[in-house]
């Protein structure tokens, strides 16, 4: 019944009409109106079919019109955080193309960030202004062993250096928020002490110094066997030596010096945790949402981008979904710091299949799937919407489906580790926007 009922919601779409409205009521509501939003509430489908908009495809290339009010949702936000319900799903990554493509070209997005290294992206946007290279083998390079290491993933990376190409005088930008593991290399380290060797020689000995024991980091897990003490030290070191950055002056260059200081003393300080301790892990993530955050604030503010941020849901929102490990999200530091220029889109899925690990440290990336979800779930009530992939906008939700996205229930967070239970979330809580798509399937292994 149910699916006979979504295939007819994809066939109708140009005959149904979708209305969105927002929260304009009668100041006193009629008997029967009473009874009918009390009704809404036990069964909110009719209210979340009202505020839903139909997506026609989830992959890159094809006509945006049903992209148009999501266009309009975002409005002037400066920064877009577009999740992801698990970390392997192939209509989340090219739905995030899809999305960045039409922000480019209809909002004058300028920039796409990833929870991938901020020396890595650096790289990749090397490629993607110069076209020096191949871009699969620095897919190879810098993205290997990570959820991104995918062929949507190849394919978004060759789109933004042809856009480049074809738009010399307006490029797009390639961003890492992480930190830096599993690598940070000599090569980087450089970019730092070259900028000192040539405008400030004099204070270059003492960077030396300070980065002694530190540079390079070439093995994330080997430099974690370091004695905790050690560790804890160089994290000092390294923020002297950020510090020591930040108190100088310079040419346009300087500014990206500091930044580049900054995120080796971030990620210093997150490698000199004790990872052994369990009562530790929320320090930790607290380190890295905090970073990730402050990267993408400083790429926005210094260049003025507009910036697509991809990164999981739980990153993304403004509420952690186990929030005794991770405590404060990036989408709450970013919400913090950049007010209502910060807009989170979540993403919600009923059934399919997904890359994920079913060890906590390591192990090879293999393909798990779930069926659909079960009653009492957000995603079991958001796929009876009669679209099969819609996205709605949570602020402007009529009062029905307002009160249902607020209460808390399980919904899937699935990341580099599965199998996993589902969390308590609250959609209209922890996003502005909700992209659900009907099924998914496993993403592309690189080639």
């Amino acid at each position: 019944m149910t699916e006979n009922r979504k295939r007819w919601g994809r066939r109708g779409l140009v005959a149904a009409a979708v209305v969105v409205t927002g929260a304009v009521l009668a100041p006193v509501a009629s008997p029967a109106f009473a009874d009918e939003a009390a009704a809404a509430r036990l069964d909110p489908v009719r209210s979340l079919d009202r505020a839903a908009h139909p997506l026609r495809s989830t992959e890159p290339g094809r006509n945006t019109a049903d992209l148009r009010a999501l266009g309009g949702m975002i409005g002037g936000a400066k920064v877009v955080g577009l999740g992801e319900a698990t970390h392997g799903s192939h209509e989340f990554f090219t739905m995030k193309e899809r999305v960045f493509r039409y922000l480019v070209e209809e909002k004058g997005f300028r920039a796409f960030a990833l929870e991938l290294s901020w020396s890595a992206g650096l790289e990749i946007d090397e490629y993607v202004q110069t076209g020096k290279g191949d871009a699969r083998e620095l897919a190879k390079r810098t993205l290997a062993g990570s959820p991104w290491d995918r062929e949507e993933f190849v394919s978004l990376i060759r789109w933004m250096r042809d856009y480049n190409r074809a738009h010399p005088g307006r490029t797009v930008h390639f961003v890492g928020d992480d930190l830096g593991a599993p690598s940070v290399n000599d090569a980087f380290f450089a970019r730092i002490t070259d900028y000192l060797r040539q405008h400030h020689p004099a204070a270059l000995a003492e960077l030396n110094r300070l980065y002694t024991g530190l540079r390079p980091i070439d093995d994330a897990f080997v430099y974690l066997r370091k004695p905790l003490d050690e560790r804890q030290r160089l994290a000092t070191q390294a923020e002297q030596a950020f510090e020591l950055v930040k108190g100088l002056t310079g040419a346009d260059a300087y500014d990206w010096t500091e930044q580049h200081a900054r995120f080796v003393a971030q990620t210093a300080r997150f490698l000199a945790v004790d990872l052994s301790d369990p009562k530790s892990l929320p320090t930790a993530q607290i380190l890295r949402d905090k970073a990730m955050a402050q990267n993408v604030a400083w790429w926005q503010r210094r260049t003025g981008h507009k910036v697509l941020l991809s990164a999981h849901n739980a990153h993304v929102a403004y509420l952690p979904d186990l929030p005794a490990i991770y405590p404060k999200t990036q989408g709450a530091f970013l919400r913090e710091t950049l007010g209502r220029d910060y807009l989170p889109i979540g993403f919600s899925f009923d059934r399919g299949s997904f890359l994920s690990k079913d060890t906590a440290v390591g192990g090879e990336w293999k393909p798990f799937s779930v069926p659909a979800a079960p009653s009492g779930s957000n995603e079991h009530t958001l796929d009876r919407v009669r679209f099969e992939d819609f996205y709605l906008d949570l602020r402007t939700a009529p009062p029905a489906a307002r009160t249902w996205l607020d209460a808390a229930r399980p919904t899937r967070t699935i990341g580099t580790l599965f199998p996993v239970d589902p969390a308590a979330i609250s959609l209209g809580r922890s996003y502005d926007v909700v992209i659900h798509l009907h099924d998914v399937r496993q993403a592309d292994l690189r080639r």
